[in-house]
């Protein structure tokens, strides 16, 4: 009887041992999965040092993962798509304040959607990259025009790319697109 208690119990250690290894890869290709390129951006910050960044997304599926996006309005469904509509026709004579008034259009609809304020930027784009990490960065380069690095053509591809969180933000769900009209500025900026 004993002989097979001990048995049953090295069986049921080998059992965990394994399931515990085999948890920690899936996290990572689960990880690399969830987040996509967000996930190479965080290992390039940390050096390629897989185990870091796996960390720092895990860490951030803590904190907000459980976060549910607020539904909007109709009506201001609308005037967020009315205030797009204006950034994109703005950038026809003023690039550098229609990327402005982008960053500060996305963070306000994130905040209206139940992202958190956040301290920084950084807190809010953690926060969103849990939920709508295929599109992030735009919103990272739209922040990054804000302070003055690039020129226009690089103002232009970052107003494009934000559009995508724009558009998910917009949508009820993060399966459905939003519908918006879309306006081209100088240059083919369809965003």
């Amino acid at each position: 009887m004993t002989t097979v208690l001990i048995i049953v119990a090295v069986v049921l250690v080998a059992a965990l041992a394994f399931f515990l290894v085999r948890g920690r890869r899936t996290g990572g290709r689960g990880l690399q999965r969830r987040f996509g390129p967000e996930y190479d951006r965080t290992v390039a910050r940390h050096d390629g040092d897989t185990k870091a960044a796996e960390h720092e997304l895990s860490e951030r599926v803590k904190l907000h993962g459980s976060l549910s996006e607020r539904p909007l309005r109709p009506e201001a469904r609308e005037a967020y798509a009315r205030r797009w509509a204006e950034v994109q026709e703005r950038f026809i004579d003023s690039p550098r304040d229609a990327v402005v008034e982008a960053d500060a259009l996305l963070a306000q609809l994130a905040r209206d959607r139940g992202f958190p304020d956040g301290d920084s930027f950084q807190e809010q784009t953690d926060a969103l990259s849990v939920h709508h990490a295929a599109q992030v960065d735009g919103y990272r380069r739209v922040h990054t025009a804000v302070r003055g690095q690039g020129g226009t053509e690089e103002m232009r591809k970052a107003l494009i790319e934000s559009r995508a969180l724009f558009d998910v933000l917009l949508a009820d769900t993060a399966d459905e697109p939003a519908r918006t009209d879309r306006h081209e500025a100088k240059g083919g900026a369809a965003a």
